[in-house]
């Protein structure tokens, strides 16, 4: 790294570091979670604008791959905190209310998918004509947990019936989305075929050695419930090696950091989880994942969208909105959920947020997505985030309190004590 090459990579990260907090802070005031302005800071200093001379005078081109290199150890750190909180005891007592709005959300949505990208197959380049279509079906059904959490914490619902069976609705819905992703990701051709036989023996390294270790490590007799910087070493290069085993095998590095996440112990107290996840997610939000939303940005590019553009535009929306709402919304309803609350299941359903964004730069990385398509989509990402909080004010206007959309029917079916704190937990506001 030369000294100039050293100078911009600090000006950059200063300036991401500004534009991702001005513009957190303004989309907070509008009523929005944070990330959507963070992502349109992406946008907005990317090509998209005054054709590329933002990005050309904060980012040159030189240090651009390592601004990557720093936004792919965000990713990393993101995708472990997802898979850690990814709490399937949230499914408990609403187990078929939560699967039926899960599976419906995911079907019609994929399904759709698939049909609006035959449709599209023909105007844009792909690897694989499979891979994109079960790449954009796929696409269609993610719901972001962690925007989801940050939303029903800001709103209220975190405690109410309606907000535990979104979160484990949304919980399923990741198991479900990155489920698809390893299978799109194969069928493009992400990993040699030879070394992919042996991602079911790195699947029972992981759950049968990894998991019963870290257990030992974190067990409150040795722990006496705090984390030590060699505990957090620990952690750390096991996140390491398991990404690189994922890369490795060719399946992407995310569904390492995603399954390391995924088998860490969850008997331990809450407070070391919390202290686990602070410590991963502090430099993460407020640096690494920002420079991911610039790096993302800077590879959409809508300056050239005609009139045929805001034609897909506008059907990759209605697909997406949609296809979302209306199989969450059937789910809930076909559970005896009234009308009101089913539409706000539906709605919190239809966040996407940063998921999607890495879901997406998967795609582009692949090749499943050219550029024009991928920047289509990352809007898309940013309207369906977005629309959410207007939405619940509307309903919470409709029915007059927070409580009133968030609860329906006698209290039987809610929670117990402890289940509504690890509900109230998981929506503490995250990304």
């Amino acid at each position: 790294m030369t000294p100039h090459q050293l100078q911009f990579l600090f000006v950059a990260l200063a300036a991401i570091l500004v534009l991702s907090r001005l513009l957190g802070a303004a989309a907070r005031r509008l009523g929005q979670p944070p990330v959507v302005g963070e992502i349109l800071a992406g946008i907005l200093v990317g090509p998209s604008l005054l054709n590329g001379a933002i990005a050309d005078f904060l980012f040159p081109a030189d240090i651009r791959p390592l601004l990557a290199a720093l936004a792919n150890l965000g990713l990393v750190l993101f995708m472990f905190v997802i898979g850690y909180e990814l709490d399937l005891a949230l499914m408990r007592g609403k187990g078929k209310v939560a699967a039926s709005v899960s599976l419906c959300s995911v079907a019609l949505p994929f399904a759709l998918g698939g049909l609006l990208a035959l449709h599209l197959i023909g105007r844009h380049e792909s690897v694989s004509r499979t891979g994109f279509v079960l790449f954009m079906g796929a696409a269609m059904s993610v719901t972001a947990f962690p925007v989801l959490a940050r939303i029903l914490s800001d709103s209220g619902l975190g405690r109410t019936r309606i907000g535990g069976i979104a979160l484990a609705s949304a919980a399923f819905d990741d198991i479900v989305a990155w489920s698809l992703l390893a299978v799109v990701v194969t069928v493009s051709g992400g990993g040699d075929q030879w070394s992919m036989l042996l991602a079911p023996v790195y699947l029972a390294v992981m759950f049968f050695l990894v998991k019963p270790g870290l257990r030992l490590l974190f067990d409150e007799r040795r722990s006496g419930g705090r984390i030590t910087s060699d505990r957090l070493i620990v952690v750390l290069g096991g996140l390491m090696l398991s990404c690189w085993a994922a890369e490795w095998l060719g399946v992407h590095f995310v569904f390492g950091a995603f399954l390391f996440g995924v088998v860490m112990p969850r008997q331990t107290s809450e407070l070391v989880r919390v202290q686990v996840v602070d410590r991963f997610e502090h430099l993460s939000r407020l640096l690494l994942l920002p420079a991911f939303f610039v790096v993302a940005g800077l590879k959409v590019d809508l300056s050239g969208t005609g009139l045929q553009g805001l034609g897909e535009l506008g059907l990759i929306l209605l697909v997406a909105i949609s296809g979302k709402f209306i199989g969450a919304f059937v789910g809930a309803r076909a559970n005896g959920v009234p009308a009101l609350q089913s539409g706000v299941l539906a709605t919190l359903m239809n966040t996407r947020g940063l998921t999607e964004i890495v879901i997406l730069t998967i795609g582009l990385q692949l090749g499943v997505l050219d550029p024009a398509l991928y920047s289509l989509m990352v809007v898309m990402a940013l309207v369906t985030t977005a629309m959410a909080g207007p939405l619940l004010h509307l309903f919470k206007r409709r029915a007059g309190s927070t409580e009133a959309i968030g609860d329906y029917g006698d209290a039987a079916g809610d929670p117990p004590a402890g289940e509504e704190r690890r509900v109230a937990s998981a929506s503490s506001p995250r990304h």
